[in-house]
């Protein structure tokens, strides 16, 4: 970025760039505008792309989700009266570029996802990082579960994505929490699926998944508990165990969310869940992810704005937290 281009300096944190002084739809392709993680000296929360999408089962295109949500995260701005925070001002956020992971290797990409995880929480910054497909969830939660111990895992999707195997192999979009579980990574007492719903294979499904550690507030329970009852499900879930986040943005109907390579009918609306992520300020959150946004899918920007107001609103739940200190 050009060193004259004026940015906000608020609390000494250097934030975006000055939208009153560089139109909105121009200056540098970063997430919210916000600088690059070599502009400044320390960083407290890192926003990561992972542009991978080699562990998908329908319909390709995830590897394109982590531009699209930056360019969709134009318009957001340094205050959120929802949460009555300025994410931007009591944290310095910044992008963090993207991981270079290896198209052709899963195990690779694996491996370098984890180390570029690893190299952001070793700084003692909070880490979220923008998807590509959800085989990404399972080297975060390597590199979560080294720092923190075992995580209580808050997922939500239109799938459960704790089945075994793809046509034999272990690592899919489709595993990451079976294999989570397996390796011993999560707090098998604290972990919830939030908006599943659709056709499965069988009755077998959920029974394993219940085995593995996880309860589920189905999609057609949102109707009945609303926001504020999910939210008391969730909290009541977790307690004050280490959370992550995982958002597969697919847990969005489709007509909220038709860029994603596996949509299901009967999922909740962008309201709904921007309501239940505001519903984690006093969670212990050390981290999450925005999954399966597939740009070619899109529609004027539809999948990409929900998927980057839903960072906004975790963003905004760590200042938060950090202003609490």
């Amino acid at each position: 970025m050009d060193e004259q281009t004026p940015r906000l300096h608020v609390n000494g944190n250097l934030g975006q760039v000055d939208a009153t002084v560089v139109p909105r739809y121009g200056g540098a392709p970063t997430f919210a505008r916000l600088p690059r993680w070599d502009e400044v000296d320390a960083a407290d929360v890192v926003i990561l792309g992972v542009p991978f999408d080699t562990g998908v089962s329908y319909r390709p295109g995830a590897r394109f989700g982590p531009s699209h949500i930056r360019e969709s995260s134009r318009l957001l701005r340094p205050y959120n009266p929802a949460q009555d925070v300025s994410p931007f001002a009591v944290q310095q956020v910044v992008d963090g570029g993207d991981v270079a992971a290896n198209p052709f290797s899963i195990e690779e990409a694996l491996a370098s996802i984890q180390q570029s995880a690893t190299r952001v929480l070793e700084t003692g910054a909070s880490l979220l990082t923008l998807g590509g497909d959800h085989t990404i969830a399972l080297p975060l939660l390597r590199a979560m579960h080294a720092t923190h111990g075992p995580i209580a895992v808050v997922h939500f999707d239109a799938h459960l994505d704790t089945w075994d195997t793809y046509f034999g192999a272990d690592y899919t979009h489709g595993t990451p929490f079976r294999r989570a579980s397996e390796e011993g990574l999560l707090a098998a007492d604290s972990c919830l699926h939030i908006g599943i719903r659709g056709p499965l294979y069988t009755t077998e499904d959920l029974d394993q998944d219940g085995d593995l550690g996880f309860q589920i507030v189905h999609s057609t329970e949102m109707d009945a508990l609303g926001a504020p009852g999910v939210i008391e499900r969730m909290r009541a879930r977790v307690g004050d165990r280490p959370v992550y986040v995982s958002i597969d943005i697919d847990v969005l109907d489709p007509a909220f969310a038709p860029g994603t390579g596996t949509p299901e009918a009967g999922g909740f609306t962008s309201r709904e869940l921007l309501a239940v992520l505001r519903g984690f300020a006093g969670v212990n959150l050390v981290g999450a992810d925005i999954v399966e946004v597939a740009p070619a899918y899109d529609h004027a920007q539809i999948t990409g704005i929900a998927a980057a107001h839903a960072a906004y609103e975790l963003l905004s739940v760590l200042a938060q937290a950090r202003s609490a200190r």
